[in-house]
């Protein structure tokens, strides 16, 4: 027999008892297999509970959201109910000087004197909207302008430079801050 051979041979015999050795192994997975049973199964008890911890945290969270929904829309509700009583409160004197001026009205024969007190009460009333952000829209001999003026009417202009301009303002129109809360009405020049 040659070398080879032999090689071969032995191979042939090795062959078999790898296979019988790879049942060995497999018996023996299978003798220690109710201990995997028992951690996989532990495992698993484990997984579910977790599982069930982050459900329970899952419902509170859910719950804690909705609750706090709630409660800002309220509060957003109240707050837009109530939003303006500290502008109404500061506003409360002028009404009071308005009052004392019709009882002036009433009363006084000084014509003077209920002229400037009513230009007093005007000019208090003017600047407390200024400080509360609110300014007069310029209208009067500008060009026309759709995102600032409310055109009610044309007429005849009486010189050529005042077509397209606005030559009268029926109603002032008011900005607060930057944003236009009351159009001015106008009458354009055509």
């Amino acid at each position: 027999m040659t070398g080879t051979e032999k090689n071969e041979e032995i191979k042939h015999e090795d062959h078999p008892r790898k296979k019988h050795e790879a049942k060995h192994v497999d018996k023996h997975k299978s003798e220690t297999d109710p201990h995997e049973k028992q951690k996989l199964a532990d495992e698993l008890k484990a997984s579910e509970e977790k599982v069930k911890e982050l459900q329970d945290k899952y419902l509170r969270l859910s719950a804690e959201f909705d609750n706090y929904r709630k409660r800002t829309l309220k509060e957003k509700a109240d707050m837009v109910k109530t939003a303006s009583e500290d502008l109404l409160i500061k506003f409360i004197p002028f009404v009071d000087d308005v009052e004392r001026g019709i009882s002036a009205l009433n009363t006084s024969q000084d014509l003077d004197a209920l002229k400037e007190g009513m230009n007093l009460i005007y000019t208090r009333l003017r600047d407390f909207l200024q400080q509360n952000g609110v300014k007069e829209i310029e209208a009067m001999n500008l060009e026309f302008n759709t995102d600032v003026h409310e055109a009610v009417t044309k007429i005849p202009a009486t010189e050529e430079e005042l077509k397209g301009k606005v030559v009268d303002v029926i109603q002032k129109g008011y900005y607060l801050h930057d944003k236009v809360i009351r159009y001015p009405k106008v009458v354009i020049g055509e």
